[in-house]
């Protein structure tokens, strides 16, 4: 005789209707990309700038540092692995260091001395004359990264800011700045095609110097 055993079935999980709200949440950020991404756009000579003034100091050994906290953070590393990675076609590694990633140095620096100089004291031993750092904050407000304005100031580096809203301190400490006029999280989502767009325009520079023979 067979028997068959019958070891059941989970049952099937309830569909439910999805909230209208739900969707009106979605819609609404998505209705705020365009305005933040039309601000960015007004910037795009200054973005073009800076890919061109990066190529031409990378290329003759200077190095990009770039910082932000949180999200701008998790940014800051996103430019800089474009730099030492690839960000389209391959070409050479150029040097670029994204100060929150140092988690030890972060950590240490922030237990001995205090949060405010956790970028600061990176941006003074790595730093030297001629080097860019770039930072990135949403509200252009953060302690830290005014103090690594200022510590990369003293060194002779120039700072290149990517904000949110304007007038902001960071912006005004900055040598040259990029607001997006937008709450916080578009802010952001601006910064990232800022990035994309600015490793773009500096991989076009240097394939230039390439066939120019400047590199």
């Amino acid at each position: 005789m067979k028997v068959v055993i019958d070891r059941g079935r989970d049952p099937e999980p309830a569909v439910e209707e999805l909230p209208q709200e739900a969707v009106d949440v979605v819609l609404a950020h998505l209705g705020q990309v365009g305005p933040a991404v039309a601000a960015l756009r007004r910037e795009s000579s200054r973005l073009a700038e800076w890919g061109e003034e990066l190529a031409r100091r990378l290329v003759t050994g200077k190095k990009v540092l770039a910082a932000g906290n949180g999200g701008d953070a998790a940014e800051a590393q996103h430019f800089t692995a474009e730099l030492v990675g690839r960000h389209v076609k391959d070409r050479q590694a150029f040097p670029a260091i994204a100060l929150p990633a140092d988690a030890s140095a972060v950590t240490a620096i922030g237990n001995d001395y205090g949060y405010d100089e956790v970028f600061a004291r990176q941006v003074s031993g790595h730093i030297r004359n001629g080097d860019v750092l770039l930072v990135l904050s949403a509200d252009g407000r953060s302690p830290n990264l005014l103090a690594a304005v200022e510590a990369a100031h003293k060194a002779g580096a120039t700072v290149w800011a990517l904000t949110g809203a304007s007038p902001n301190p960071l912006a005004g400490s900055a040598d040259e700045a990029i607001c997006i006029n937008a709450d916080p999280s578009h802010a952001q989502e601006a910064h990232l095609i800022a990035i994309h767009a600015l490793c773009g325009c500096f991989d076009a520079a240097v394939e230039r110097f390439r066939k120019e023979g400047r590199i």
